[in-house]
């Protein structure tokens, strides 16, 4: 017995054993559970669902049965898995917000977009939908091949017919082992146009396709941002798209309030409010004031409500970015072709969908001339039985059996056996006049027919055309509107080109509020008038900074903590001559504690050019500006910066000019900005100039000829020195003195470049503000301590001097030559 047993035992090795059972397993994932066909876009549970239901009877013209019924037959006859799996399936084909077309038209509580679970299945009830009959029509004419069920007891089909293509139409998603689907769902007369477009012309691309097929139409709507992603999925057959909610901004009692009416697909609303909500609560979104589900049986509406101070535009982006308004969606086109799991292209989604019709209508035309032959063949039989009426009778009445009558009939009138048994089982009525008449037209109309079967099969063009009637009847009977827009976003850089490209001034006040406006709105006056307001302000703001770009070209923030953001000129919110602005912050990912310090605006980033930084402990750097033509929306580092340093300034510069250097103490250091070395990006600098205790850098500019050297001390005086007077000298240096520190005036606060078409504008610190003209300042030497410019109390200081070009308040013509880029700068004492 013990060497019975032991003959039966095999020796195999475990590592080959594991890889066996693995890969069986894995491909039975694949192929009968996760991927759907590409001929028919459905899995094998979906596939038997349908099947089951049709096979029950349970169309859309019967009563709705039970879904614990259906349930029950598929797992019975064909899906021996468990029933939740099976009823979940069926769940998700009757939900409007999961399927762009339901297969399953459900009766009871389905569940909904807020996550909430359908009933159990012994209380809801279901149906096939009108379109699913579109799947399995032609399915009893011999279209497609079947299979043995789990057991072998029952057949199933291997596809369905699928009279429209469902893959694309519906989408798929699911995990097999090593790989994934995840198809995004489409209009159905738009892929219906797709799949006629490729009958006519096979040698398409993909490119003319989209035209036809412009990207995925999800249930929920919502707005595709950009088309890049969906042009590379469909060109590879994976991509990424940025789904976005659709929005509305209106106006309520005075304050303005977001309303969401659609939602990116499978976000769930319930935990989307939720989100919003614990964002409110942690203070990390600030601004919403109430926040409400007004959504009924008519549609979707999210309301948000906010404060009057709060720009609705920011607070919507801020939501965009951290909650799921905004979500992506990975596209992987993977499908069953053949058996085999592949990534398609939109063309082979479309062409192998193609494929699979002709064959369906070839083989339904064949089933269907088979059939009209032997019914022909029937009908010739009767003909002959009619012609020999009298004979016929007299043979049968003398025959004993029925098998007599029939083999007497086939030896007589050289009958087959069918048609020998139809004279036999015909019925005494169709032996009329107007019976044999119906019987001649018959043989007529199928001998008409037989022709026309067989010419079908003989030329493709013929079945391609009877496809493309049946795609668009299908199209009339089922085709709806678009729901998802697919629109430009300034987050894709190929969507600048519909962004018209304008000149625009953009304005900084000196509180960092921030917009721009078209250049027209400074060209309406000549040389001479008495110009207008650029910008609504508080008594205690101005307009710190005005200058002149494109609308598409680059600007750079350059912060205290050393980082860099960059917006584009259409980033920048276009708002009115007399509005405020909105504030900077809500721009970029500043974080806190971080202030602007620099904003440069860049036309191109040109191998020619260099910026040029200082940092208040003295160091400078200097980096080729192409370093920085790619910045993250986050921010990067432009320089890294020693213990307690912060960035004072940055100047765009051509490579060889001259730098101007002032200190807190009264010191100030010129010299070519070629003594400093080109750097990297984040590297550190070096010294620019020397400092003594307790001195930090206060001004940075670049030489002009003609100009004057601007000092203005913190307790309100102030003078102008002849540039020629400060002898150029080696960088690092302690430098020479050009103000005369004492206790009447006070540090330095700022230097400037400056000439007689500017004025400044000199700030205390308890916001007090006076504007004057440089030609009013008196020119003395170095070694002086300057005069009067501003009378401060008291405990008074100056906080900050900025300069303003005079021309830019003219706002005539010729603005554009007039203000100068590299003067826009925010020094703080």
């Amino acid at each position: 017995m013990a060497e019975q047993d032991q003959s039966r035992v095999k020796e195999r090795n475990i590592s080959q054993e594991m890889k066996s059972s693995f890969m069986d397993y894995a491909m039975s994932v694949i192929v009968s559970r996760a991927l759907p066909d590409a001929r028919d876009g459905l899995k094998p549970v979906h596939r038997r669902i349908l099947y089951a239901m049709n096979e029950l009877g349970m169309t859309p013209d019967k009563a709705y049965k039970k879904s614990a019924r259906i349930v029950g037959e598929v797992i019975g006859k064909y899906h021996p898995h468990g029933d939740s799996a099976v009823y979940e399936t069926m769940v998700r084909m009757a939900q409007d917000f999961s399927y762009r077309y339901m297969l399953v038209d459900g009766h009871g509580n389905f569940g909904s977009v807020d996550g909430d679970s359908a009933a159990a299945m012994r209380y809801t009830e279901a149906k096939m939908s009108k379109i699913s009959m579109e799947l399995v029509r032609d399915i009893n004419k011999d279209t497609i091949d079947y299979q043995d069920n789990y057991d072998g007891s029952e057949r199933e089909p291997i596809v369905l017919p699928a009279r429209f293509p469902n893959l694309l139409v519906n989408g798929a998603s699911g995990i097999a082992v090593g790989m994934a689907t995840n198809i995004p769902p489409h209009q159905l007369g738009e892929v219906i146009d797709g799949v006629l477009a490729l009958s006519r012309d096979r040698e398409l691309t993909i490119e003319d396709l989209m035209e036809h097929i412009p990207g995925p139409d999800f249930p929920t709507g919502a707005e595709i941002l950009g088309r890049s992603g969906i042009r590379k999925a469909y060109q590879t057959g994976k991509g990424s798209i940025t789904l976005r909610a659709q929005t509305s901004i209106e106006e309520h009692n005075g304050k303005q309030r977001i309303i969401v009416t659609e939602i990116p697909y499978q976000v769930n609303k319930a935990r989307l409010i939720e989100k919003i909500a614990e964002l409110v609560r942690d203070k990390k979104i600030d601004g919403i004031t109430d926040l409400r589900d007004e959504s009924d049986r008519t549609g979707m509406r999210i309301v948000i409500e906010m404060r009057r101070d709060v720009n609705a535009n920011v607070l919507l982006n801020n939501l965009f970015k951290q909650t799921a308004l905004q979500t992506s969606f990975g596209i992987n086109l993977l499908a069953l072709v053949q058996g085999q799991p592949k990534v398609l292209n939109l063309k082979e989604c479309l062409e192998h969908y193609l494929d699979h019709q002709i064959v369906v209508i070839r083989r339904r035309t064949a089933f269907e001339l088979k059939k009209a032959e032997a019914r022909a063949h029937i009908l010739e039989g009767l003909r002959i039985a009619l012609d020999h009426l009298d004979e016929v009778i007299e043979l049968i009445r003398a025959s004993q059996t029925t098998e007599l009558a029939r083999n007497g009939l086939m030896e007589r009138f050289e009958l087959s056996y069918e048609q020998a048994q139809a004279i036999l089982d015909m019925r005494l009525q169709r032996l009329t006049g107007l019976e044999r008449d119906k019987i001649e037209n018959e043989y007529k109309e199928l001998i008409a027919r037989i022709a026309e079967l067989k010419a079908i099969l003989a030329d493709e063009e013929k079945v391609l055309e009877i496809i493309r009637e049946e795609l668009l009847e299908v199209k009339e009977k089922y085709n709806d509107s678009r729901r998802t827009i697919i629109s430009m976003s300034e987050d894709h850089l190929e969507d600048e080109d519909l962004i018209p490209r304008q000149n625009v001034v953009i304005t900084i006040s000196h509180h960092g509020y921030i917009k721009r406006m078209p250049i027209s709105t400074y060209r309406n006056q000549k040389r001479g008038g008495k110009g207008i307001q650029g910008m609504g302000t508080n008594d205690n703001d101005f307009v710190q900074h005005l200058f002149t770009t494109n609308s598409h070209h680059t600007i750079l923030f350059f912060t205290n903590k050393g980082k860099v953001y960059r917006l584009k000129g259409y980033e920048i919110p276009e708002l009115g001559r007399t509005a405020k602005g909105i504030p900077i912050i809500n721009l970029l990912q500043i974080e806190q504690g971080e202030s602007i310090s620099t904003v440069i605006p860049i036309e191109e980033f040109t191998e020619d050019a260099y910026l040029f930084f200082a940092t208040k402990h003295g160091v400078t750097k200097r980096t080729e500006l192409s370093h920085f033509a790619n910045i993250r929306k986050g921010g990067l580092f432009a320089i890294t910066l020693r213990e307690h340093d912060e960035l004072h300034g940055v100047r765009l510069t051509n490579g060889s000019r001259e730098i101007m250097i002032g200190t807190k103490q009264g010191m100030s250091i010129r010299f070519p900005e070629n003594d400093v070395r080109l750097m990297g990006r984040t590297a550190a600098g070096v010294k620019g100039i020397t400092l003594g205790d307790d001195d930090c850098v206060v001004g940075m500019d670049i030489v002009e000829e003609d100009h004057d050297v601007l000092i203005v001390t913190e307790k309100g005086y102030g003078k102008r020195t002849p540039i020629e007077e400060y002898r150029i000298q080696n960088r690092g240096g302690k430098g020479i003195k050009t103000c005369n520190i004492t206790e009447k005036n006070g540090s330095v606060v700022a230097l400037k470049v400056v000439s007689n078409h500017h004025d400044v504008m000199i700030i205390t610190v308890s916001g007090v503000v006076i504007r004057t003209n440089v030609e009013g300042i008196s020119v003395t030497g170095r070694n002086t301590q300057g005069v009067t410019l501003i009378r401060v109390n008291e405990g008074e200081e100056v906080a900050t001097v900025a300069r303003v070009n005079i021309d830019d308040e003219d706002a005539d013509d010729s603005i554009e030559d007039e203000i100068d880029s590299n003067e826009i700068e925010n020094d703080e004492s």
